[in-house]
């Protein structure tokens, strides 16, 4: 995030990071660093690291992201909260439903952040930090909550980015503590829920 920003719940990245970029020789290692680049695997194991302080017990975390739904418990309230949103919502804005394209909507409409989506309950979950002021209830959106303080929240692990399973990165997190502008997230759902609104929708 390169400006003040604002970030599931009970419904998350690996022990060790990934090898979804071990293809990579070591040469081609020693460029990227030489270049002030990153690869893939140690921008997913930063991600990792961060998200790891949403949790008293990090050990449990990481053994939570290495089962086969790689779904952790992590406290919301302290470095994130999450804005949960309908995804008849998202789709409104991004007037498609077809979840590739939607992530690519996503990519394009938030400036940076981190967005998940939970496959079995239809709901996005964009996070923002744990300070983040939302303002908005149930009355004015409805279906869309902001879980902070005393709220848990089921993060699927940073590996995790294509739509199957229970819940998978649709914008993944590039770096740690990238997370979604409130303003990005509120301007979303009011658009949602505008598109909803032409289109005869509730």
């Amino acid at each position: 995030m390169t400006r003040i920003g604002t970030t599931q719940e009970t419904t998350a990245a690996p022990t060790d990071p990934d090898p979804v970029d071990s293809e990579l020789h070591e040469d081609d290692a020693g460029v990227l660093e030489a270049a002030g680049m990153t690869t893939l695997r140690e921008r997913q194991f930063a991600a990792t690291s961060w998200l790891l302080g949403a949790t008293d017990d990090p050990a449990l975390a990481r053994r939570q992201w290495d089962e086969p739904g790689g779904i952790a418990l992590l406290a919301c309230g302290g470095i994130l909260a999450a804005v949960r949103i309908p995804a008849h919502l998202v789709w409104a804005a991004a007037k498609m439903d077809e979840l590739e394209k939607v992530d690519a909507f996503l990519g394009q409409w938030f400036d940076g952040g981190a967005v998940f989506m939970d496959l079995h309950s239809h709901l996005y979950y964009a996070l923002v930090p744990g300070s983040a002021a939302w303002r908005w209830s149930d009355r004015h959106f409805p279906g869309v909550e902001c879980l902070r303080r005393d709220s848990y929240l089921g993060v699927p692990s940073i590996r995790l980015t294509e739509p199957r399973g229970r819940a998978y990165w649709c914008l993944p997190m590039q770096s740690p503590g990238d997370l979604c502008y409130v303003d990005e997230v509120e301007a979303l759902v009011r658009a949602g829920r505008a598109a909803r609104a032409e289109g005869g929708g509730r």
